[in-house]
Protein backbone atom coordinates (compact mmCIF):
# COMPACT_ATOMS: atom_id res chain seq x y z
CA UNK A 1 0.00 0.00 0.00
CA UNK A 2 2.75 2.44 0.94
CA UNK A 3 4.66 1.63 -2.28
CA UNK A 4 1.60 2.55 -4.36
CA UNK A 5 1.30 5.87 -2.51
CA UNK A 6 5.00 6.66 -3.09
CA UNK A 7 4.74 5.77 -6.80
CA UNK A 8 1.68 8.00 -7.14
CA UNK A 9 3.46 10.88 -5.42
CA UNK A 10 6.48 10.48 -7.70
CA UNK A 11 4.27 10.45 -10.80
CA UNK A 12 2.49 13.59 -9.65
CA UNK A 13 5.81 15.29 -8.91
CA UNK A 14 6.98 14.44 -12.44
CA UNK A 15 3.85 16.04 -13.93
CA UNK A 16 4.31 19.14 -11.81
CA UNK A 17 7.92 19.67 -12.85
CA UNK A 18 7.00 18.99 -16.48
CA UNK A 19 4.21 21.58 -16.41
CA UNK A 20 6.51 24.01 -14.60
CA UNK A 21 9.12 23.49 -17.30
CA UNK A 22 6.58 24.14 -20.07
CA UNK A 23 5.40 27.28 -18.30
CA UNK A 24 9.00 28.45 -17.92
CA UNK A 25 9.63 27.84 -21.63
CA UNK A 26 6.47 29.80 -22.55
CA UNK A 27 7.55 32.71 -20.35
CA UNK A 28 11.03 32.69 -21.88
CA UNK A 29 9.58 32.63 -25.43
CA UNK A 30 7.22 35.53 -24.59
CA UNK A 31 10.14 37.54 -23.20
CA UNK A 32 12.27 36.81 -26.30
CA UNK A 33 9.45 37.89 -28.60
CA UNK A 34 8.81 41.08 -26.61
CA UNK A 35 12.52 41.94 -26.66
CA UNK A 36 12.81 41.44 -30.44
CA UNK A 37 9.67 43.45 -31.26
CA UNK A 38 10.18 46.19 -28.64
CA UNK A 39 9.64 49.64 -30.14
CA UNK A 40 8.23 48.23 -33.37
CA UNK A 41 4.78 48.51 -34.89
CA UNK A 42 3.01 45.80 -36.89
CA UNK A 43 2.26 46.53 -40.52
CA UNK A 44 -0.01 44.95 -43.10
CA UNK A 45 0.40 41.15 -43.31
CA UNK A 46 1.91 39.70 -46.48
CA UNK A 47 1.62 36.24 -47.99
CA UNK A 48 5.29 36.14 -49.11
CA UNK A 49 8.65 37.64 -48.21
CA UNK A 50 11.99 37.65 -50.01
CA UNK A 51 14.25 34.66 -49.50
CA UNK A 52 17.89 35.67 -49.35
CA UNK A 53 20.88 34.49 -47.39
CA UNK A 54 20.43 37.43 -45.02
CA UNK A 55 16.96 36.30 -43.93
CA UNK A 56 17.71 33.59 -41.38
CA UNK A 57 14.96 32.31 -39.11
CA UNK A 58 14.90 33.06 -35.42
CA UNK A 59 12.73 30.45 -33.73
CA UNK A 60 10.78 31.81 -30.77
CA UNK A 61 8.71 28.72 -29.98
CA UNK A 62 6.73 25.98 -31.75
CA UNK A 63 4.26 28.61 -32.99
CA UNK A 64 6.39 31.63 -33.94
CA UNK A 65 9.36 32.31 -36.23
CA UNK A 66 10.96 35.69 -36.95
CA UNK A 67 12.91 36.74 -40.05
CA UNK A 68 15.12 39.83 -40.03
CA UNK A 69 15.38 41.74 -43.31
CA UNK A 70 17.41 44.92 -42.94
CA UNK A 71 15.62 47.04 -40.30
CA UNK A 72 12.37 45.10 -40.65
CA UNK A 73 11.39 42.01 -38.71
CA UNK A 74 8.86 39.62 -40.21
CA UNK A 75 6.81 37.66 -37.68
CA UNK A 76 5.27 34.39 -38.79
CA UNK A 77 2.69 32.70 -36.62
CA UNK A 78 2.65 29.19 -38.03
CA UNK A 79 -0.53 27.61 -39.37
CA UNK A 80 -0.35 25.12 -36.46
CA UNK A 81 2.12 24.25 -33.71
CA UNK A 82 5.24 22.60 -35.12
CA UNK A 83 6.50 19.68 -33.01
CA UNK A 84 10.19 19.83 -32.06
CA UNK A 85 10.61 23.40 -33.34
CA UNK A 86 13.06 24.95 -30.90
CA UNK A 87 15.84 27.52 -31.29
CA UNK A 88 18.45 24.74 -31.30
CA UNK A 89 17.01 22.64 -34.14
CA UNK A 90 17.43 23.15 -37.89
CA UNK A 91 14.57 24.20 -40.17
CA UNK A 92 14.60 22.54 -43.61
CA UNK A 93 12.43 24.84 -45.75
CA UNK A 94 10.96 23.83 -49.11
CA UNK A 95 11.06 27.08 -51.08
CA UNK A 96 8.88 27.33 -54.19
CA UNK A 97 10.41 30.05 -56.37
CA UNK A 98 12.44 32.85 -54.83
CA UNK A 99 10.21 33.69 -51.86
CA UNK A 100 9.03 32.25 -48.57
CA UNK A 101 5.25 32.14 -48.69
CA UNK A 102 2.25 31.34 -46.58
CA UNK A 103 1.60 27.58 -46.63
CA UNK A 104 5.18 26.77 -47.71
CA UNK A 105 6.29 23.66 -45.89
CA UNK A 106 9.30 22.95 -43.71
CA UNK A 107 10.54 20.21 -41.45
CA UNK A 108 12.64 20.24 -38.30
CA UNK A 109 15.88 18.32 -37.88
CA UNK A 110 17.15 17.74 -34.35
CA UNK A 111 20.91 17.62 -33.71
CA UNK A 112 22.27 14.10 -33.90
CA UNK A 113 19.39 12.79 -36.02
CA UNK A 114 19.13 12.13 -39.75
CA UNK A 115 15.36 11.92 -40.20
CA UNK A 116 13.45 15.22 -40.02
CA UNK A 117 10.16 15.57 -38.18
CA UNK A 118 6.70 16.04 -39.73
CA UNK A 119 5.88 18.82 -42.16
CA UNK A 120 4.90 22.22 -40.75
CA UNK A 121 3.47 25.22 -42.64
CA UNK A 122 4.07 28.95 -42.50
CA UNK A 123 1.23 31.38 -41.81
CA UNK A 124 1.10 35.00 -42.96
CA UNK A 125 4.15 37.20 -42.53
CA UNK A 126 3.59 40.37 -40.48
CA UNK A 127 6.19 43.15 -40.83
CA UNK A 128 7.35 45.02 -37.72
CA UNK A 129 9.19 48.31 -38.15
CA UNK A 130 10.52 50.91 -35.74
CA UNK A 131 8.16 53.77 -34.97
Amino acid sequence: MRTAWIMGALALAGCTSSSQMRESQRAEAAADLARELDGRVAGTPANCIGNSTSTRPMVIDEHTVLYREGGRIWRNDLAAACPRLTPYNTMIVEVQGGQLCRNDRFRVLEPGTTIPGPYCRFGQFVPYERR
